[in-house]
């Protein structure tokens, strides 16, 4: 058994169970065979189809053979002595092979020699000891089995990492807009001979990781230097890497296999580690090495072509303390895209997007999503959190368009309202009720049909487009497909034949659209527009962003009335607060500081709090949305940082400051520094950058952004 490698053991232990489950005495070739392809998904699989046997045909001749053999109860199964047979010939073999343990594809070349009905089998399918050799030299790629858990590090790239080329080649990435810099800075440093290693860092969220896809991209297009033409991009996947490495050092023997396999290619594979901060210190028990050492002597000698992708706090946490990997690596810094980029960035995404979701996005959408993100959602970047607003505005439409719309649902439960009210005056038998309700039932049922033929007219017009635009997608992915294999008869039948067909449809699909939206009384809305993404920006953040309704500007009108009802008198500090909120409202405040700040002065009981209660009522209808800070409770010069966190090394730097925690958590709201005389003088200076320009950075380094709050 020691002479075993873990899979063999587990595939002999798979054997018993098989023998036990099924009532069997033996534990025959039929077992061993059965637990091989139990515990097994990728050697005996690969060698199968290699040696050009069908292994579904194996599976199914196996089970036959198993359900035949009689069933005895009781008793535990013992191998029969052509078990021990294979196990004999497996070790034979592997002195032949060289190698230091029995791995499992030595006991499928003996199963096959056996001269029993599984060996039958075996030789029927068409296998034998010569196309299963050649298979296993094919797999093995000249290396030795040296260690217990040899099987895992076959075909290493194929299990651990990701073919970034071959997703490129059938159209599963994006595409890839602008960034023309960073990726010509990437290519520059994969042409140098040593330590060609670009790490990519930036924000979160600002494209790192689609500079690399976009790098593949131009790979399949041949859009690069001849020297990168044929490489390869595998990106590498920490989670298959850890997962299910359960014994000491097993991780480290995984990584050190896709390593070699990545030299053995002599540059034409280059590894892209994602987060590769995770390699630092991944692995590294106690006394044993972590994974960045392992990479360390490769990376130095320009083996081992890797680009690297991190964040920038992340790089200085783990990089820069190592500098031996550090030199090792050379620097891309990735900016965040300007306003006018990230907009370009996102209409070249526009299509993906709307062949997903099946909808059309309006340019004023893709403007708004960049500038409503950039402007209210400030912990984010951009072309990320703009990109996550055009996909979930779209995806709210989309399931808005599958479900009945308002108009039509009011009508549907208006009439099994008054078919209820019908039922009850029968009873009564007032005869001239009976007969209004039965018109006016009649004349909504009428209106629901015209709706509901409406609506489903509409419907198949809006499902027309999205087959149309699907169909023109699928077309344009297949047309670049067969041009790189060189038929361009084909391309050529679909870039003139059934491409124009499609926008033929897709054109007279739209023009019925245009006829009904003409009309008016469109039932069916299939754009998202830029009041939508408005929309969700104030489900986000909760600051109200969408166009004013008629009822809120009545009340933006009449806000100095809303706020008497509360407060009596006081008519100054009342117009000058709600002429800060209706500037604000409008859109024709200073974007850079607070919506207002206010200093209330007043003797004791004339309602300076009371107005920043029912200023709070009136926006958000609870005066309890108010975060109210009780400066009596700052007189000491040290208590500053109770209001933005303490500084590290303290107790409480991980809870964050009582003012910064809650502008963050409520970005718009009012904010009331209450008896502030009582406070000490060194608590107003940190007011001034919150007064001037709206923000404050908390002990974590975070910004608390004050742009939309009323300060008083």
């Amino acid at each position: 058994m020691n002479q075993l490698t873990i899979k063999s053991q587990e595939a002999l232990q798979q054997a018993q169970q098989v023998a036990s489950e099924m009532q069997h005495q033996a534990i025959d070739t039929a077992h061993l065979l059965k637990g091989i392809l139990l515990v097994d998904e990728n050697v005996t699989p690969f060698l199968v189809k290699k040696a050009g046997a069908n292994i579904n045909t194996i599976e199914q001749g196996l089970d036959k053979i198993l359900t035949s053999q009689p069933t005895v109860s009781g008793g535990t199964p013992y191998l029969t002595r052509e078990v021990n047979g294979v196990l004999q010939k497996a070790n034979a073999l592997m002195k032949e092979f060289g190698d230091e343990y029995v791995s499992i594809e030595l006991l499928l070349i003996a199963l096959v020699e056996t001269k029993d009905n599984i060996g039958q089998l075996l030789r029927d399918q068409g296998l034998n000891k010569k196309d299963l050799i050649m298979a296993i030299q094919d797999l093995r790629k000249g290396s030795k089995v040296t260690s217990h858990s040899a099987e895992d590090n076959y075909q290493a790239l194929e299990k651990y990492a990701v073919p970034l080329n071959e997703r490129a080649r059938s159209g599963k990435l994006d595409p890839v807009i602008g960034r023309e810099e960073e990726i010509r800075r990437v290519l520059h440093i994969l042409a140098r001979r040593t330590k060609n290693n670009p790490i990519l860092i930036g924000e979160p969220g600002v494209g790192k990781t689609a500079i690399i896809e976009g790098l593949a991209h131009r790979i399949v297009n041949g859009d690069v230097p001849d020297d990168l033409l044929d490489k390869k991009i595998y990106s590498l996947d920490m989670g298959a890497l850890i997962a299910g490495a359960k014994y000491k050092g097993e991780f480290e023997e995984r990584l050190k296999s896709v390593v070699k396999e990545v030299t053995d290619a002599e540059g034409e594979v280059i590894l892209f580690i994602d987060e590769i901060h995770t390699l630092v210190g991944a692995g590294g028990g106690q006394g044993a090495m972590d994974a960045a050492n392992i990479l360390k002597p490769a990376l130095a000698r320009g083996d081992l072509r890797a680009i690297g992708a991190t964040t920038l706090s992340e790089y200085q946490k783990y990089f820069e303390k190592d500098k031996a990997l550090e030199r090792r690596f050379q620097v891309v810094m990735v900016d965040e895209p300007s306003v006018e980029d990230a907009i370009s960035i996102l209409r070249g995404l526009k299509e993906r997007y709307e062949t997903h979701h099946k909808i059309n996005i309006k340019d004023e959408a893709i403007v708004a999503s960049v500038q409503l993100s950039h402007r209210y959602i400030t912990d984010r970047f951009l072309p990320d959190k703009a990109i996550d607003l055009v996909d979930e505005a779209a995806a709210r439409l989309r399931l808005e368009m599958n479900s009945m719309p308002e108009e039509l649902d009011e009508a549907e439960r208006k009439i099994r309202q008054l078919e209820i009210e019908r039922e009850a005056m029968k009873r009564e038998k007032d005869k001239t009720q009976i007969a209004r309700v039965n018109e006016e039932l009649a004349n909504l049922e009428e209106k629901r049909n015209e709706l509901k033929a409406q609506w489903e007219s509409e419907r198949q017009i809006v499902l027309g487009i999205q087959k149309a635009k699907s169909e023109i997608e699928e077309f344009k992915v297949k047309a670049r497909q067969l041009e790189r294999e060189g038929k361009f008869s084909e391309v050529a039948e679909i870039q003139y034949g059934k491409i124009p067909q499609a926008e033929a449809r897709l054109n007279d699909y739209n023009n019925q659209l245009i006829g009904i939206q003409e009309k008016g009384g469109q039932l069916v809305k299939e754009e998202v527009d830029a009041e939508d993404i408005a929309e969700i920006v104030s489900k986000w953040t909760g600051i109200p962003v969408t166009r004013m309704m008629q009822s809120e500007r009545e009340k933006l009108l009449n806000l100095e009335d809303e706020i008497h009802k509360r407060v009596v008198g006081q008519d100054e500090a009342v117009s000058a607060v709600a002429d800060a909120i209706r500037r604000n409202r409008t859109g024709l405040g200073d974007e850079k500081r607070p919506i207002g700040s206010f200093l209330f002065l007043g003797t004791t009981g004339v309602g300076k709090t009371e107005l920043a209660k029912a200023l709070a009522e009136f926006l958000f209808d609870d005066e309890n949305m108010l975060t109210r800070i009780d400066m009596s409770e700052y007189q000491e010069r040290h208590s500053v940082s109770r209001l933005v966190g303490a500084p590290p090394g303290y107790v409480g730097y991980d809870e964050g400051g009582q003012l910064t925690e809650a502008v963050r958590r409520k970005p718009y709201s009012v904010v009331l520094l209450d008896e502030i005389e009582k406070a000490h003088p060194d608590v107003f200076n940190i007011l001034l950058q919150v007064l001037d320009d709206g923000r404050l950075t908390d002990n974590k380094g975070r910004i608390a952004n004050f742009k939309n709050t009323i300060i008083i």
